[in-house]
């Protein structure tokens, strides 16, 4: 007779072949419903509407919308080609996003179709599909992550005005990735769009790429168009926008530096006091290790006590193989804290000799991401290769709707992220830029916190603040500082979080020098 372990193996070797087949969005039609329900109430398989599954992980808490946001935009492929064939297109506004790397899990998606009924399917975490009834581009479509997108031209010619203007971030990002004008000219041309070329022109000129600019004007006009440019922004970016990248992602983090500097020089307010000697504040650091180590590991969702921190650090602690997993886990990744945590002390060393904060988080940013993870490679919790560089997969950020971007881009958006970190001036701007950008790209498939954090510390201590703790009491208000600034492009309540954490560090505590 099966016993219950062997029927559930049983349904999730189904799962699995479906799985390999490349299905994320799975239909009741594709399992059986023994198997259906089976993972269902094992927790394996997540209902999103009537007749229509993703995968999920056991144990997940009642409204937990992990596995639905990492899932979200495979299963709008699967579903929207299940209903409409290939007679469906992401509305220009939404490839455009995802054009320059922007795969935030929008509120409202919509999709044009020739099938369309201009009908609402409601999803999960308050979110819909609005299929329109609306023509295909007629050159075609693009596949951007298996999703019918815009071509980046046809996009660009056919996002209403006031995108420009209320996304001007993904827009020029977008328009720095057009290489000449001919990509758009033809199209503009052929439907004698005098207005678009006209607003085209102004948006090219406002970045930067006057030729552009000019060769679009000359060409509608010497074809007898009255074409007249219209700038479609309200300001100019202060920025060199490149034109060599692989992808526009690069010139995304250069445009969202500048839109968050004036915020952030608004909003950080923080007392100035009397500085202190480097030795005093390499003292301050080495003595609030214990109280910043249970926080911050805390923060992650590790359980461990002040005391095994302690252990830790004294040296009177080594992995017992048949420890329990859970508690193996905790105690590795205490050490590895221990480890990166002098190392971070090490880089801060320079920052107070006078050396650039930039250059040192750059230089040894990938020596504490060692550090940390170490441990776990000892006793072979993880492959010496995890320790080789920034990740090579897809990862997610738990409760999220921000998706970082693909392992590829990540390899363009570091060396562009401690660009900016060298070349900015004002402390508070790197203080809140070197932390929230650098989990913005989540450039390793773990850790990424804590080496944000350290970040964060780095760059303070660059401005002459103290080290600060983000204690785990207010891990709620902080991860939702995060999702603001990620989701909402809204540095002020992350500015104004760690400001206060720096005020209240800082009373009794003079500053660095």
């Amino acid at each position: 007779m099966t016993n219950p372990s062997e029927k559930l193996a049983l349904s999730l070797e189904v799962l699995k072949q479906i799985q390999d087949g490349g299905r994320v969005a799975i239909r009741s039609s594709d399992i059986s419903r023994t198997h259906r329900e089976r993972l269902v109430e094992n927790g394996f398989l997540k209902e999103i509407m009537k007749g229509w599954y993703v995968p999920s992980r056991p144990g997940d808490p009642e409204g937990e919308s992990t596995s639905w946001y990492a899932s979200y935009w495979i299963f709008c492929s699967d579903y929207l080609q299940e209903r409409f064939g290939n007679d469906w297109c992401l509305s220009p506004e939404q490839s455009l996003c995802l054009h320059v790397g922007n795969r935030t899990v929008p509120k409202q998606l919509i999709v044009r179709s020739g099938k369309g009924k201009n009908n609402i399917t409601a999803l999960p975490e308050q979110s819909f599909i609005l299929d329109v009834n609306a023509s295909m581009p007629a050159s075609g479509v693009a596949k951007i992550d298996n999703l019918n997108v815009f071509r980046l031209p046809d996009a660009l010619i056919a996002c209403s005005p006031n995108y420009f203007l209320n996304n001007s971030m993904d827009v020029r990002a977008a328009l720095s990735a057009i290489l000449n004008s001919s990509e758009l000219l033809s199209k503009l041309l052929d439907g004698g769009h005098t207005i678009i070329a006209g607003r085209l022109a102004g948006a090219f000129r406002n970045i930067g790429r006057s030729r552009i600019a000019d060769e679009i004007l000359k060409s509608m006009n010497a074809a007898g168009f009255d074409c007249r440019e219209e700038d479609p922004f309200t300001s100019s970016p202060q920025i060199t926008l490149a034109k060599t990248h692989r992808s526009p992602y690069p010139s995304r983090l250069k445009l969202m530096w500048e839109q968050m500097r004036a915020p952030i020089l608004k909003n950080f307010k923080v007392a100035t006091e009397k500085p202190m000697t480097k030795t005093a504040y390499l003292k301050q650091v080495q003595d609030i290790y214990l109280t910043d180590a249970y926080h911050s590991l805390s923060i992650e969702g590790y359980k461990v006590s002040h005391e095994l921190i302690d252990k830790v650090k004294k040296g009177n602690w080594s992995p017992d193989a048949k420890a329990d997993d859970k508690a193996l886990r905790d105690a590795l990744a205490a050490r590895g804290y221990w480890l990166a945590y002098q190392a971070v002390r090490d880089s801060v060393k320079k920052i107070l000799s006078g050396e650039n904060a930039g250059v040192v988080a750059d230089d040894d940013h990938t020596q504490w991401y060692r550090e940390l993870f170490s441990p776990s490679v000892t006793v072979g919790l993880l492959k010496p290769s995890d320790l080789a560089g920034y990740r090579n997969d897809q990862v997610f950020i738990r409760h999220s709707k921000y998706l970082p971007p693909k392992a590829e881009i990540v390899r363009e958006a570091m060396p562009t992220f401690f660009e900016l970190l060298q070349n900015e001036d004002e402390p508070a701007v790197k203080i809140v830029l070197g932390h929230f950008v650098f989990v913005y790209i989540h450039p390793y498939m773990d850790g990424n916190g804590r080496m944000g954090r350290f970040l964060m510390n780095l760059m303070l201590a660059s401005g002459g603040y103290p080290w600060t703790v983000i204690p785990v009491e207010l891990r709620a208000k902080y991860t939702d500082a995060l999702e603001a600034a990620s989701v909402m492009q809204d540095i002020v309540p992350l500015t104004k979080f760690l400001a206060g954490l720096v005020d209240n560090t800082m009373k009794g505590k003079p500053k660095a020098k």
